[in-house]
């Protein structure tokens, strides 16, 4: 076989020199790739010199050949003719680019974009765009349109505390909550749209799944018959996204130590009456219309897991427990959450489209008509009946990934305390 030449351009991230031998661990672009740059002081001195004095962190770049037989046991052995240096750090490196040495998840936040270059963090960011591409290759096969909807609102989606208020030319306007009242709207001229978005909420929560700034899959679509058409399309959505990571980043998994196995299909509808009734067995009292908080969600995910279910879905919540928009049947409602291990990962359900009922639910829920009258006009001209979900896109990658911190999978997050990088 002949000599492959190849040109590596990246980052040092060890050095060693043995002897006459100068050995460079170089790693670059985005992929896993890690290259062992050897240096033969005999065989080019120049480039040897350089390899020598290389600071751990330098940008280089080295042109030369693989050899057929490969000796380095760390990454693709490259024997050296030419190497440039092309920036040096000023300072010491924050964290270990090799890995080897583990670094806090605050220093790994603080210095993202040097913790690139350890593969690991590669892994982590490479599944997370993958699984982008894969909601767009699901949804567009499936003729959905995608949207961008505004991200500065006169409304919330939600209404509530936990708005992020700002001054618009001396009005006052809300960060989005999420595109909620925009696809709802956008169901009176075209049947089925998604839109991957970034969500911002107010809520005082410094846990390890929660940010106020995060990032959805929100989709909707009309002239469904009942939730169960909605989900059914979520369903096939996750189990997409799973599909593709499980088939084509071996490489990225494998690096993060995880074996993603498929959640059996099609996933438990299990009512919140029997929520209930499963959580009252294991030592909870939850009154009927409280929503479920994160020990319940464990103590649920414990015991659907031992049903052999990792994914399932929560059905028939009660009305007082949702918003506005979610079309009532009687005290219940026709809205969902979907559930993985104890995560909540998204919520949706069928929506109200009859403008009076509409109206109505949201006097109900103790808001001002006047408020949605730009999201009510929509519905005067034949709303079809429509309904969508809200997927937490970083807990999909958390869990996928086995992160154990929704922190961990976003690049530069943004929660109570963070608001830089």
């Amino acid at each position: 076989m002949a000599e492959k030449w190849i040109e590596v351009s990246g980052w040092v991230n060890a050095t060693r020199v043995v002897g006459r031998i100068a050995f460079l661990e170089v790693i670059d672009g985005s992929e896993l790739t890690v290259y062992t740059v050897v240096v033969k002081r005999d065989e080019n001195p120049q480039a040897w010199e350089l390899a020598a004095r290389a600071k751990v962190g330098s940008a280089v770049s080295v042109k030369g050949f693989v050899p057929d037989k490969q000796i380095s046991k760390r990454g693709i052995e490259v024997r050296a003719r030419e190497i440039s240096l092309v920036a040096e750090p000023v300072d010491y490196l924050p964290l270990d680019p090799s890995g080897r040495t583990p670094a806090l998840l605050e220093t790994m936040m603080e210095h993202r974009y040097v913790a690139l270059r350890i593969p690991r963090q590669r892994a982590l960011f490479r599944i997370r765009a993958l699984a982008v591409k894969a909601i767009r290759e699901f949804f567009e096969e499936r003729g959905f349109l995608e949207v961008h909807t505004p991200k500065i609102c006169g409304a919330g989606a939600e209404g509530g505390a936990t708005l992020f208020r700002i001054d618009y030319f001396g009005r006052e306007a809300y960060l989005a909550q999420s595109p909620q009242l925009y696809k709802q709207m956008l169901m009176c001229g075209v049947s089925k749209v998604y839109e991957i978005t970034p969500y911002f909420r107010a809520e005082p929560f410094s846990t390890s799944r929660h940010l106020n700034e995060s990032w959805g899959v929100d989709a909707e679509m009309a002239f469904i018959s009942g939730p169960e058409d909605v989900m059914r399309t979520l369903e096939g959505l996750v189990l997409h996204v799973f599909e593709r990571v499980r088939s084509s980043a071996r490489a990225e998994l494998n690096e993060l130590g995880v074996e993603l196995k498929m959640p059996r299909a099609p996933f438990k509808r299990l009512s919140y009456s029997e929520a209930l009734e499963i959580l009252k067995s294991r030592g909870f009292d939850v009154k009927w219309g409280q929503d479920l908080g994160s020990d319940e969600e464990r103590v649920l995910g414990e015991a659907m897991r031992e049903e052999g279910y990792d994914a399932y879905f929560i059905v028939e919540y009660p009305w007082e427990a949702k918003p506005f928009y979610i079309m009532r049947r009687g005290d219940l409602s026709e809205a969902f959450d979907l559930d993985y291990r104890g995560l909540e990962l998204a919520s949706g359900g069928q929506r109200e489209h009859r403008y009076d009922k509409l109206v109505e639910n949201i006097r109900l829920k103790g808001l001002n008509v006047d408020s949605f009258s730009f999201y009510l006009e929509a519905f005067k001209y034949g709303m079809p009946p429509h309904g969508g979900f809200g997927l937490g896109l970083d807990r999909l990658i958390m869990v996928i990934t086995g992160a154990q911190n929704i922190r961990e999978v976003v690049l530069f997050p943004r929660d109570r305390q963070r608001l830089v990088p």
